[in-house]
């Protein structure tokens, strides 16, 4: 059975900082391409983040500078370090395994992220 655990979510006020994780059970992890997305109320799903199985990682234009993203492929889990947080930040932030070769994805449940201006 696949997992995808995000946690690290929480509130923080804009100009703070948080790191998400996601810790995946159930698939080769190293094969699999991650990313994270965000979705905002009334917004649809957009990528912010991606670490690719072999490549460099690439952000979405709004998080380019203050959004790391970075996977340690022996403990199975990948972080969202958040730094310089606007409140347009706010969403529930989710995590996605993509398998290349099957083209099968796999989501985590959701965290929330809120950010006070």
């Amino acid at each position: 059975q696949v997992q995808l655990v995000e946690s690290g979510g929480g509130l923080v006020r804009a100009g703070g900082s948080l790191r998400l994780s996601c810790a995946a059970s159930g698939i080769i992890f190293r094969l699999h391409d991650i990313g994270w997305y965000r979705q905002a109320p009334g917004k649809q799903r957009e990528l912010v983040a991606s670490a690719p199985s072999a490549g460099t990682p690439d952000y979405a234009d709004s998080v380019k500078g203050r959004f790391t993203i970075s996977r340690d492929n022996a403990l199975n889990i990948v972080y969202l370090q958040m730094n310089s947080l606007k409140p347009e930040d706010t969403a529930v932030y989710y995590c996605n395994a993509h398998n290349p070769f099957t083209t099968r994805d796999y989501w985590g449940q959701g965290t929330q992220v809120t950010v006070s201006s």
